[in-house]
């Protein structure tokens, strides 16, 4: 069957969910504002900028997770996806999906975001696989840490090809959607790369491969 892979921030999403995550434990005052908020800023920056330090990013991130009752975050992300995320899911969005979906299509999210703020949004699109920075549980509990190859960048490509290690599914006619140039690794693997909504740097690259571009 043929594989179609959805990028979830700003490409599948109108917005970042990691970012957005991090804006919301400063709202919901489970983190220090200032501190936090600065941080997350610069991090996300770095990210746009195509020169985020990916390993100082997660620890950042899954640090609350680790540091507060699992109740309190999970009642938390209930929260967040009901009035940051299901705003971000759009019509356009919906329907992309969809026509894949009906046309039998194998779907797939491939984010570098972490599983647990991925998992409820990639299936409030109806999507089962997801290929997501993995966290580290003990007993329950978060410990901050992730387990294996985290899904960025080069570590996209890995971690697909690990999980169709273990498959009959294959590249052959394979979409992948993106819109940022981070992505790059994986849309040249693919054989339909289609640059969504996409940062400067990944238009200028689709342009230059006549790759897709869908502007939303």
């Amino acid at each position: 069957m043929t594989l179609a892979i959805f990028d979830l921030d700003n490409s599948l999403l109108n917005g970042d969910s990691d970012h957005s995550w991090g804006e919301y434990l400063v709202k919901k005052r489970i983190v220090d504002g200032e501190y936090y908020s600065k941080t997350n800023a610069r991090h996300f920056a770095d990210y746009n900028a195509g020169r985020l330090d990916f390993d100082e990013f997660i620890r950042f991130q899954l640090a609350p997770l680790k540091d507060n009752p699992r109740e309190i975050m999970e009642r938390i992300r209930k929260e967040f996806l009901s009035e940051i995320i299901e705003p971000m899911m759009s019509a356009n969005a919906c329907s992309l999906v969809n026509h894949h979906r009906k046309q039998g299509h194998t779907l797939m999210i491939i984010t570098a975001t972490n599983r647990f703020i991925t998992r409820p949004i990639a299936d409030k699109f109806g999507i089962d696989l997801l290929i997501a920075t993995e966290v580290e549980e003990i007993d329950g509990s978060f410990t901050g840490r992730t387990i294996g190859t985290p899904s960025f960048g080069e570590g996209k490509v890995d971690r697909l090809k690990e999980w169709l290690s273990g498959t009959t599914e294959s590249l052959t006619e394979s979409w992948f959607y993106s819109d940022s140039h981070n992505d790059l690794p994986l849309m040249r693997l693919v054989d339909n790369p289609v640059a969504l909504k996409p940062d400067d740097k990944l238009r200028k690259v689709a342009k230059l491969n006549q790759w897709k571009i869908i502007d939303w």
